[in-house]
């Protein structure tokens, strides 16, 4: 290092020494959220176990939690002033940036009326179809062709993949909101490494599906019922919905009964870290999580709590499903295929069972012209 410009000393080999980590160092990050951390347990938070981005501190009335991302920052509580006091004990220690209520985060708006909060990412679509071109497209009806199945062997590779990457990564990000893209945003995302013209076709689809009303998002109301709900993939708590991360499994099942059964076991480790998060954020649910499916086999390996020969060569921790059952975590029910929220997160969908499975997803958008400005609307 040399001395800076406009600094007088008599020796001239003397030079800065560092007493903490430059912005844009590798260890800048990890030494930023150290002492962040610090401060914040020193005030008296506490740091989630099963989100350690989130903290939390108090009860009741006095309660205030903070979401962190790098170095923004979500405050909410029931107390305005305990807000207040901790935005000064921040801008003390840190000297920070108070940006008011929240309305944009991360690339997400959020919209707050007395009916609940929307959240979209309208700028974000915006800007992903006039980087594509797409602004002016014709809007297509679903995001993936009905029974349509992508491949690594048809059409020709790319001359410039690192465009159809970039694509993909946005359009993942925007299933924050969008969970109607999911599945397609999924199957694109297999063919990162090698893709091909036919996948490049199949992601301008997804944007011109997303033409058609590029400021839709979720919708959570004031007036829901405090019941969690769940089936593969998709969480719902009263009509606070959340999309689980789909992998396929890893593992070769004998039947079909078997990878239900593992899906089953997947979903209700999901159930209990959301119960975690609750019991972190003051919240007392003790009545059994809802958790559907369409295979009937599957559930009476659920819900049977004797060892039984044909399930002797299953893992035992995907029997955590027939624990959580006896300790009246989950409880089990049928349902149709039709009728499952979860089919459209696995197959495209046809227009008309599209249509079902969007009504289904709690989506608004607050900048159609038809919208009336509150209620439930597609909340079934």
């Amino acid at each position: 290092m040399t001395l800076p410009p406009g600094f007088q000393t008599n020796n001239p080999k003397m030079v800065s020494r560092l007493l903490r980590s430059l912005y844009g160092l590798k260890q800048a990050s990890r030494q930023w959220n150290a002492k962040l951390t610090k401060a914040l347990i020193d005030n008296g938070f506490q740091q989630s176990m099963e989100d350690p981005s989130l903290f939390t501190k108090g009860s009741s009335t006095s309660f205030v939690a903070l979401l962190i991302f790098v170095d923004d920052i979500l405050v909410a509580g029931p107390n305005s002033k305990l807000i207040d006091d901790l935005k000064q004990f921040l801008d003390k220690v840190f000297r920070i940036k108070d940006l008011g209520h929240l309305s944009y985060f991360l690339g997400i708006e959020a919209l707050r009326t007395s009916d609940g909060l929307n959240l979209s990412q309208r700028k974000y679509t915006l800007e992903i179809l006039k980087e594509n071109g797409f602004i002016d497209s014709k809007p297509a009806q679903t995001p993936i062709t009905a029974r349509h199945k992508l491949t690594n062997m048809e059409g020709r590779l790319l001359e410039k993949p690192e465009i159809y990457r970039r694509l993909v990564g946005k359009l993942l990000y925007l299933t924050s909101t969008r969970p109607d893209i999911v599945y397609a945003t999924q199957q694109l995302s297999q063919f990162v490494d090698k893709p091909r013209d036919s996948h490049l076709v199949a992601t301008h689809r997804v944007l011109r599906y997303l033409k058609g009303s590029p400021g839709k998002g979720l919708f959570y109301s004031t007036k829901s019922h405090f019941k969690l709900k769940a089936g593969f993939f998709r969480f719902r708590l009263g009509h606070l919905c959340r999309n689980k991360e789909a992998k396929k499994q890893a593992i070769t099942s004998i039947s079909s009964s078997e990878a239900e059964y593992r899906a089953l076991a997947s979903s209700v480790c999901e159930i209990q870290w959301l119960l975690y998060l609750l019991s972190d954020l003051k919240v007392i649910y003790d009545s059994p999580s809802v958790l559907y499916c369409d295979n009937q086999s599957a559930i009476a390996i659920g819900e049977n709590h004797v060892f039984h020969e044909l399930t002797k060569h299953i893992e035992i921790d995907c029997h955590v499903v027939k624990q959580k059952v006896c300790e009246g975590v989950v409880k089990l029910l049928p349902i149709s295929s039709q009728r499952q929220v979860a089919d459209g997160f696995t197959k495209g969908l046809p227009k008309l069972s599209f249509d079902a499975f969007h009504a289904k997803l709690g989506l608004q958008d607050v900048h159609s012209p038809a919208y009336a400005g509150g209620g439930g609307g597609g909340t079934k």
